[in-house]
């Protein structure tokens, strides 16, 4: 018998998640006032589960490493969130929402989590409506919507080039509610450090006070994780510095497993490396592909200027290899066509890996509309153009500001220069159709997770499961659970199942202050980038990966016996906060190169150079890996394989194609 079971409803696939709803037990109010639930995470997945907890009458305690929820990593989201609304009556609806998330996942993602994130979209924009969420309007009021990546339908909604930060005020502001009622505390500064297991079910956490350097036990009659994604184990990412997998990966260590660790997405759209100088990556907004075109010059080492290259001279490699999509193929497929084109000699700027964004013919389209407005029907260019440049700046202007403002370049004269970066990671810890861990009482959400996303994520599909997740479907499901633990009170912290937790994490950190080594935190967190970019990255093969593995296994007894961290574990110590994390990402970093050399085929973010097309294409082999690989740690520096095979009941699996 399989050691995981997905625990998926039975019935039709349309109606799993109504009947799971209207069938499910259900915890009281009286009851829920004495069950505590812990929430790791403020971010969207976070900061939307602990608020709706609360207002369901959980006692709810939220922890962030950071000095608000504000900060947390959700803030940086550009481009916008998806719903199945159909506003643009484009031929949008849920099953249309569900095919493209399967089908941009490269059939690597489990149906009935997709058709229920598909199902909740919709609650999701009337919510953010009601909370205030500044999303954009049409000129009738009518919320407005944009393309991305990977559909033929405009179903993203957006608020300018900040979509995360209103979604996140929005959380934030049902968050901060629930804590002026009393119904949360709020734990800022906090770092989860362990995992508390009482008779198999986790009961609590171990938290490191970041300011005082203590640390602090915590009982939950269940704890939920919504920390975000581990990109950050390339050094070099679009994630936010302090991003980390800490949190999933104690967890990992204490029985859930950690699934598709493999899985990791490179944006098209970054603003390209500039030097060794350089600590974090930007991302430009995939919105940006909507409304720009694609292209490098025709002839190889060309040094002339964008401006100074006519237009039959141009190669919009995009639109020639992949008419029917375009510029809006996915992120993996438009990596994977920059990344060639640079190989191939054709690359633009100084590093000559880059492509350009050109918003020149757009611009002039919507400067051509305005002018129609006004009853002016045959403008000239240099009035398109003036036109059209107010409504790009209305739509981008953030994102152009501060592509100026990094670069010392007007994007609103030149054309962007653009390579792919690493962005997200659809890995994460495996979690059941109830979004519960390998760990009884331990759930999982947003990007934490491995559920939605499959082998790639589509754009503007994030900030969708993040609320999904918080809002729509964990309130439901973790009512499962608790309506078993109404009988079991709060179990004191001195219990010795929390002072053995904390004796471990007090045991790491004395060990890491202790080594005293020459080298820093930041010297071995590059290294561990540079092996993962290089032979883990955009492209893996077998000797390379295999080459990566004894690398980063002799850089971790490098870690562990030559680092120093100053100063002391009982105090403010950022650069132990960061040595625990680095740790912990050198040990992952491991377990996603043994996870892409398992993986025999191409697929999604996952490219091995050995299993591809004629045509450079992914070639996935679903005879041999249509499965969900989650791996047990054995607590030895071994992983074992379990595989939750995938069944496609309601959707024709088949070679992807956006031509």
């Amino acid at each position: 018998m399989s050691a995981i079971n997905s625990n998926i409803p039975e019935g039709e696939l349309t109606t799993k998640w109504t009947k799971f709803k209207s069938s499910v037990p259900l915890v009281n109010p009286s009851n829920k006032r004495s069950l505590e639930i812990i929430v790791v995470g403020s971010g969207l997945a976070g900061a939307s589960a602990a608020a709706t907890l609360a207002e369901m009458g959980y006692k709810v305690k939220c922890f962030c490493f950071q000095d608000s929820p504000r900060r947390a990593h959700s803030i940086a989201a550009q481009g916008g969130i998806n719903a199945a609304k159909n506003y643009q009556n484009d031929g949008d609806s849920t099953y249309r929402l569900f095919y493209d998330t399967i089908k941009g996942g490269d059939y690597r993602a489990r149906e009935a989590n997709v058709h229920r994130l598909a199902e909740v979209s919709a609650n999701i924009i009337d919510q953010c409506v009601a909370q205030g969420v500044p999303l954009a309007r049409e000129y009738g009021g009518l919320l407005d919507n944009r393309s991305f990546g990977g559909t033929q339908v405009q179903r993203t909604f957006y608020a300018a080039g900040q979509t995360g930060q209103q979604l996140l005020l929005g959380a934030y502001s049902a968050l901060e509610r629930q804590i002026g009622m009393g119904k949360v505390e709020m734990f800022t500064r906090h770092e989860m450090l362990e995992v508390v297991k009482i008779d198999g079910k986790a009961r609590g956490i171990i938290a490191r006070n970041l300011i005082t350097g203590e640390l602090e036990r915590h009982f939950g009659h269940a704890v939920v994780l919504g920390t975000g994604g581990y990109g950050n184990v390339f050094y070099l990412s679009t994630n936010a510095m302090g991003s980390n997998v800490t949190a999933a990966w104690k967890a990992n260590k204490q029985g859930a497993f950690f699934a598709n660790p493999c899985y990791t997405q490179i944006h098209p759209t970054c603003i390209p490396v500039s030097g060794d100088h350089q600590s974090k990556l930007t991302l430009m907004s995939e919105s940006l592909r909507n409304d720009g075109r694609i292209w490098v010059p025709k002839k190889k080492d060309d040094t002339r200027k964008a401006s100074e290259i006519p237009e039959d001279e141009r190669d919009y490699y995009l639109e020639r290899r992949y008419p029917a999509f375009g510029n809006l193929v996915p992120r993996d497929v438009a990596s994977r066509a920059a990344k060639e084109r640079c190989d191939a000699g054709y690359g633009v700027g100084t590093s000559k890996l880059a492509v350009y964004l050109d918003f020149k013919a757009n611009t002039e389209r919507y400067g051509r509309i305005e002018a129609a407005k006004a009853g002016n029907h045959h403008p000239d260019k240099e009035t398109c153009m003036r036109l059209g440049l107010a409504v790009i700046k209305e739509k981008y202007g953030n994102l152009f500001d501060m592509y100026a403002q990094i670069t010392g370049e007007n994007p609103y004269e030149t054309p962007m220069r653009i390579y792919p970066a690493v962005h997200y990671t659809m890995g994460g810890l495996w979690v059941d159709y109830n979004l519960m861990t390998t760990v009884p009482g331990l759930y999982c959400t947003g990007e934490a997770n491995f559920s939605d996303h499959g082998a790639n994520r589509l754009g503007a599909s994030a900030l969708m499961q993040g609320l999904a997740d918080g809002y729509f479907v964990l309130p439901y499901t973790i009512g499962q659970y608790l309506s078993k633990e109404i009988s079991v009170k709060a179990i004191p912290t001195d219990h010795p199942a929390f002072a053995e937790a904390e004796a471990k994490a007090k045991g790491i950190l004395d060990t890491l202050i202790g080594i005293k080594g020459t080298k820093s935190v930041d010297h071995f967190h590059k290294k561990l980038g540079l092996i993962m970019w290089e032979k883990c990255g955009m492209a893996r093969n077998a000797e390379g990966l295999k080459s990566a593995i004894a690398e980063i296994q002799q850089l971790k007894k490098d870690f562990w016996s030559d680092v120093r961290v100053p100063g002391s574990a009982d105090e403010y110590n950022p650069e132990l906060e960061k040595a625990g994390r680095v740790a912990d990402f050198i040990e992952l970093g491991e377990l996603m190169c043994i996870d892409a050399l398992n993986r025999n085929e191409s697929c999604g973010g996952h490219f091995r150079e050995e299993f591809q097309t004629e045509e450079g294409e992914a070639l996935r082999d679903d005879e041999n890996y249509a499965y969900v690989a989650a791996w047990e740690n054995k607590g030895d520096g071994s992983f074992e394989l379990h595989k939750e095979e995938l069944k496609f009941e309601n959707i024709k699996i088949a070679q992807r194609s956006y031509k």
